[in-house]
């Protein structure tokens, strides 16, 4: 049954996951939740473990859960699943680009799905900051109202703040500042 819910979920991923990367992390995580195959916590751990590792997300995801979920096989098995409708619909889309690259109602859907992805990357924001730079993931709206300072974790605050001005003030790749943040993680974690 197991192999059958991560066909499931990561062809659905796969075929209807528009946008990639970070637009697609809300999808993953609402589909694994349905199931209860993964904590918002364990889910943190996979986005952060994708940027560490060569890949696409989705791909990085499908095989971390399978292989979470049920060994090698699942890891097979859903990475199989994710990358199959991309194949399918590339191949599918080559055959007719030409033909079809000027129609309105294809130029109009386009129109459509951009906006669409910057919101489901907005969406993903969120959800990682929830989970990066407070206290407990699962905290709601009222509660941090209730007492932001006790829901925000400063460490981990320090650590965006300083990685996001290294990422505006100098040329460091993702990989490097990904790196950095791993050390200060590893400096404030021994010394605070």
């Amino acid at each position: 049954m197991i192999y059958l819910n991560l066909t499931l979920i990561f062809l659905k991923v796969g075929l209807f996951g528009f946008g990639g990367g970070y637009a697609i992390l809300p999808m993953i995580y609402q589909e694994l939740q349905s199931f209860g195959i993964l904590t918002a916590s364990d889910f943190s751990n996979l986005v952060a473990l994708s940027q560490v590792t060569p890949g696409p997300i989705a791909i990085n995801a499908a095989t971390y859960v399978g292989f979470r979920s049920a060994g090698l096989l699942g890891a097979i098995v859903a990475t199989t699943a994710v990358t199959t409708p991309a194949f399918v619909l590339i191949m599918t889309a080559l055959a007719f680009i030409n033909r079809f690259r000027q129609n309105r109602i294809v130029q109009a859907i386009l129109r459509g799905i951009k906006p669409a992805t910057v919101g489901l990357m907005g969406s993903a924001f969120v959800f990682m900051a929830s989970t990066a730079l407070l206290r407990h993931s699962e905290i709601g709206l009222a509660e941090f109202l209730q007492s932001p300072l006790e829901s925000i974790d400063f460490v981990a605050v320090a650590i965006f703040v300083i990685i996001y001005a290294l990422l505006l003030t100098r040329k460091i790749g993702a990989i490097t500042l990904t790196l950095v943040g791993g050390a200060l993680g590893v400096v404030f974690g021994l010394f605070l």
